[in-house]
C-alpha cells in the first residue's frame, strides 16, 4: 500500500491497484496559486483514480473534486449531503453515512466522527463532518479528516489493529501536534502522516519540533514533501 501527499490534506492511496484521492486541493491552493507551472506538473502526476474520499465540504477539500471526477470517470465516496451534490452534477457517487462498514474492491470502508464543520463556499449544506476507517488486505488506515480530539477516536481499533493514521497537525482549524499525539494514543496507532499544516499562516508549524514531541512519546510523525511516497 503506498501513500502520497500533495499537500494540505490531499493524499493518494493505492492499494492493489486501486487508486484513492482524498480531499483533492489544488487549483485554489496558495501554494499552486501564484505558480501555474507547479500546479500543471503536480496534476498531471496524477493519472489514474478510481475513487475520491471526501472529508466534508469546505473549499480547502473539494475544490477539485469535480474536475478529477470528470477528468478520471472516478467515484465519489462520502456523506449523503456531498454525494447528493455532485450526483446532481452528473457525477458518479456513492452516498454513505456514520454506521456500518461497506465493501468496495478496495476493501472495508466505514465513515467514522468528526468534530468539526461542514458547508460549501456556495452555503450549500454539507452534512455531517467525517472521517474514514478504511480496512484492506494489506492493512488498516484511518484519515480523520478535519477535526479536534474526540474520545471517538478510542472506539478505532476495536475494529482492527491500524497501521497508519492520517491526521491533522496545524491547530487552529483542528487538532494541534500535542492533541495529535493524544490521539494516536486512543487509536493505539504508533504511526502518523501530518496533514493540514503549513498552507496558510494560521496553520503553521515548527516541523522538527512536531517530530521531536512524536518520538518522545514513542510515535514516528512522518511529514512528507509534496508529490512524496511512503510505503506500509
Amino acid at each position: 500500500m503506498k501513500i502520497t501527499f500533495f499537500t494540505h490534506s490531499t493524499c493518494l492511496l493505492e492499494i492493489e491497484k486501486i487508486c484513492l484521492l482524498i480531499d483533492p486541493f489544488f487549483s485554489e491552493n496558495p501554494i499552486f496559486k501564484k505558480n501555474t507551472l507547479l500546479l500543471n506538473n503536480t496534476i498531471c502526476q496524477i493519472n489514474k483514480v478510481d475513487y475520491i474520499l471526501i472529508t466534508h465540504a469546505h473549499y480547502d477539500h473539494v475544490c477539485d473534486v469535480e474536475f478529477f471526477a470528470r477528468k478520471l470517470n472516478s467515484m465519489i465516496i462520502s456523506n449523503y449531503e456531498i454525494s447528493n451534490f455532485f450526483e446532481k452534477k452528473g457525477l458518479k457517487t456513492y452516498g454513505i453515512n456514520y454506521g456500518s462498514f461497506i465493501s468496495f474492491p478496495f476493501g472495508k470502508l466505514k465513515y467514522v466522527w468528526a468534530v468539526h464543520s461542514s458547508v460549501f463556499n456556495d452555503g450549500t449544506y454539507g452534512g455531517n463532518p467525517g472521517g474514514f476507517l478504511l480496512h484492506t488486505k494489506k492493512g488498516n488506515i484511518y484519515i480523520s479528516g478535519d477535526t479536534s480530539l474526540t474520545n471517538e477516536m478510542s472506539f478505532i481499533p476495536i475494529f482492527g489493529k491500524l497501521k497508519i493514521s492520517i491526521l491533522p497537525i496545524g491547530g487552529n482549524y483542528t487538532m494541534d501536534v500535542e492533541e495529535a499525539i493524544i490521539a494516536s494514543n486512543l487509536l493505539q496507532c504508533n504511526k502518523i502522516l501530518g496533514v493540514h499544516y503549513d498552507t496558510f499562516e494560521s496553520i503553521e508549524i515548527d516541523k522538527e519540533q512536531a517530530k521531536k514531541k512524536f518520538s518522545e512519546n514513542g510515535k514516528e510523525l512522518f511529514l512528507l514533501r509534496m508529490g512524496e511516497s511512503i510505503k506500509i
